[in-house]
């Protein structure tokens, strides 16, 4: 398996040099392109791309921005910008106020956006996102796994696809992101693990120093996972500055970043986004395929690939809900004896060692010599 990232992402590289306050100094000085008339998010911008080190240009409408746009590094759009210049590429953030609530992501997926920035909540993430935009490194590449249903088995499907991978000697992340899930660990080990949790990152602010966040994490099955904790009691929930840095230090310390990222909505609107492929699991059955078929406007628009959760009592064919979806089958999740029981007793791994499971992920991730 080599390196090479699904598609490009202006995001992630190894630092050069740190600087004081935990940042990190940027490797070159990007182009930066903003298109929008919105004098709110224009003052913003400039003070944000300054704070990055880059270069700024400016358009105030997509008339204005034909010329310019696919030569800058990244592009800037703010919410006021409802459609893009003929025959362009999707712009890399779109900029918003946190006033226009779930509407800023509908209009990202319109746009084809890569990631959004609530403004001025998320001006540090994006500062430190551009500083690093100069880079020819695109990092790792993340993955994120959903299951059109509940009990779909999407996070047993990532801990044996996250455990494939480290076999292969690739470095791999498995993130846990299901607040509500009751912590991914409790699957994957029966004892607590020393490491940090995604509470530990609820105050973080700015970079994070990828070795450190990589040293500082939970290893099970060769892989490093980062999970929610697996017990009663209330948490911390990092925020989405937070969740940004983390998915940062994440690429830039990992090759292969698997995300299991539940079905909430929050998960949806803030994780889905950061992938670079998405893994739609569903089960061969009809309720599953038409959950699957109502989850997928929700998802940003990557690289999205079905997985069907194979069984002897299926009722559809696995290649009839792909074709419905209009999506290519990738592969089939064996059912396993005793795998239920095993998420229970954290068993998951030693599950995971077995043909069926092995051969199934090697498929997924083309483990054998291709690239993801």
């Amino acid at each position: 398996m080599s390196k090479r990232r699904l598609r490009h992402r202006q995001s992630g590289n190894d630092p050069s040099e740190e600087a004081g306050g935990g940042s990190w100094l940027p490797r070159g000085t990007a182009e930066i392109f903003l298109v929008t008339g919105d004098p709110y998010l224009q003052e913003e911008a400039k003070r944000i791309v300054a704070a990055a080190g880059g270069g700024l240009r400016t358009a105030t409408d997509v008339a204005g921005a034909v010329h310019g746009w696919d030569t800058a590094d990244v592009v800037l759009v703010g919410s006021d910008i409802r459609e893009l210049p003929p025959r362009r590429r999707a712009p890399a953030v779109l900029l918003g106020r946190a006033s226009e609530g779930d509407g800023l992501w509908r209009l990202a997926a319109a746009l084809g956006a890569e990631r959004v920035a609530v403004l001025p909540e998320a001006a540090a993430w994006l500062a430190e996102h551009l500083s690093m935009s100069g880079s020819p490194d695109p990092g790792g590449t993340v993955i994120g796994i959903i299951g059109a249903c509940g009990g779909a088995g999407a996070s047993t499907a990532a801990i044996w696809l996250a455990q494939a991978a480290a076999g292969h000697g690739v470095s791999t992340l498995l993130i846990d992101g299901d607040p509500w899930g009751g912590g991914l660990e409790l699957a994957i080990s029966t004892e607590e693990v020393p490491g940090l949790r995604w509470p530990d990152f609820s105050e973080t602010r700015g970079s994070i120093d990828p070795a450190q966040f990589r040293d500082s994490l939970p290893v099970a099955g060769g892989f490093a996972y980062l999970s929610w904790p697996g017990r009663r009691e209330s948490v911390l929930t990092p925020d989405a500055g937070s969740v940004a840095a983390v998915m940062d230090a994440a690429r830039r310390g990992f090759e292969l970043i698997l995300v299991d990222i539940g079905r909430s909505g929050e998960g949806v609107r803030t994780l889905a986004w950061d992938c670079d492929r998405i893994l739609l699991l569903t089960t061969a059955h009809l309720r599953s395929a038409v959950a699957a078929a109502r989850v997928l406007p929700e998802l940003p628009p990557t690289d999205t690939a079905l997985l069907v959760r194979g069984s002897s009592t299926a009722a559809v064919d696995a290649q009839l809900i792909a074709e419905s979806l209009g999506l290519p089958l990738l592969g089939v999740l064996p059912e396993v004896r005793g795998a239920p029981a095993g998420t229970e007793m954290g068993r998951l791994l030693e599950l995971g060692q077995r043909k069926p499971v092995t051969r199934f992920a090697e498929a997924v991730l083309a483990l054998k010599g291709a690239s993801l």
